[in-house]
C-alpha cells in the first residue's frame, strides 16, 4: 500500500491497542474493516485513503483485514464489510457499513472531528496534567458557560472544587451534568468532604455527652468519613440505622455516599451493604 505512514497504516490484533485505542486519545482514528475479496472494500478503501491524505492528519486511518483478524471483527460487531468505525478517546463513536459516496463520507468524517469545545477541553486537560490548575479551571468554566451539561468539563471542574473544599459549588456544577457513575461518585465525595473541617475531638465530646444523641453521632461519622476513616464511620452510621431513630434515613444516605466513594468492588462496601440491608429489613 502506497500511503503516508502517519495517516494510514495496516493494523492487526496485537497493535490495535496502541495504534487505535491509545492513539484515538490524541486524534480520531478511523478503522476500515475490509478483505481482499470484497468488491465494495476495493471501492471504499482507496477513497478513505484519499480522504486521510486530504485531511492532512486530522484523523488517522487504520486498515484491519478481517480474514487475518477475525477476533477483532467479532469484538466490534462487524457483520458485513466494509465496516468503518471511528474511535475517539479510546472508544467507538460512529460507524457505517458498506461503500458510500464521497460526499456522504466527507459529511461523516466532518461529524467525527473534534469541535471547538472538544479542543478547549483538551487544552484544559493538558493544563491540569502540567499542574496549571488556574488555567485548567478557567477553560473548564468557559466550556460550561457554553454547555453547562458537558460531562468531562463538569466532572473535572467539580473534582477541582471538591479538592479545595468548595463542595456547594461542586454539587451545583454536577447537578447540571447528565448523571453517570462518575458524577454520582463525585456527588458522594462532595457531600462527605463538606464535613472535613469539623473538629473531631469536639464532635466526639458531644457524642459521648449524650449516648442517645444520634445527630451528634451522625455528624461525627460524617467527619470521620471525610477524613478517609471509612470503617469507623460506617460502624457509627450503621448503629444509627439500627436504632431506627429520626436520624436513620440521614445515616443510611451517608452510608450510601461512602459506598459511592469506595466503589462497589471495595470490601467495606460489600460488608456494610449487607449489614445495612439487614438493618433496614
Amino acid at each position: 500500500m502506497d500511503a503516508t505512514p502517519h495517516h494510514i497504516r495496516d493494523v492487526a490484533e496485537q497493535d490495535f491497542q496502541r495504534f487505535v485505542l491509545q492513539r484515538s486519545r490524541d486524534v480520531p482514528v478511523v478503522v476500515d474493516f475490509w478483505a481482499e475479496w470484497c468488491g465494495p472494500c476495493r471501492v471504499l478503501g482507496p477513497l478513505l485513503e484519499t480522504m486521510a491524505d486530504r485531511y492532512g492528519g486530522a484523523f488517522e486511518l487504520a486498515k484491519v483485514d478481517v480474514d487475518h483478524n477475525q477476533a477483532l471483527a467479532s469484538q466490534f460487531g462487524v457483520q458485513g464489510i466494509p465496516t468503518v468505525i471511528a474511535f475517539r478517546d479510546g472508544a467507538p463513536v460512529s460507524r457505517f457499513t458498506g461503500a458510500i459516496p464521497e460526499a456522504a463520507l466527507r459529511d461523516w468524517l466532518d461529524g467525527i472531528m473534534p469541535t471547538d469545545i472538544d479542543l478547549m477541553v483538551d487544552q484544559a486537560r493538558t493544563a491540569r496534567i502540567e499542574g496549571d490548575d488556574s488555567t485548567a479551571e478557567h477553560i473548564f468554566r468557559q466550556v460550561l458557560d457554553q454547555r453547562p451539561s458537558h460531562t468531562e468539563a463538569g466532572t473535572s471542574l467539580a473534582s477541582m472544587l471538591i479538592d479545595r473544599g468548595d463542595t456547594d459549588e461542586a454539587l451545583t456544577v454536577l447537578g447540571r451534568v447528565d448523571p453517570d457513575s462518575e458524577v454520582e461518585r463525585l456527588q458522594a465525595a462532595a457531600r462527605l468532604k463538606a464535613s472535613s473541617d469539623d473538629d473531631i475531638a469536639e464532635l466526639e465530646a458531644l457524642a459521648d455527652a449524650d449516648l442517645e444523641d444520634d445527630r451528634a453521632r451522625l455528624d461525627l461519622a460524617k467527619a470521620l468519613a471525610a477524613r478517609g476513616e471509612y470503617e469507623p464511620a460506617l460502624d457509627k452510621l450503621l448503629a444509627i440505622v439500627r436504632r431506627k431513630g429520626e436520624a436513620k434515613d440521614d445515616a443510611r444516605m451517608a452510608m450510601l455516599d461512602v459506598f459511592g466513594v469506595l466503589g462497589d468492588d471495595h470490601p467495606l462496601t460489600a460488608t456494610y451493604r449487607r449489614q445495612l440491608a439487614s438493618a433496614l429489613f
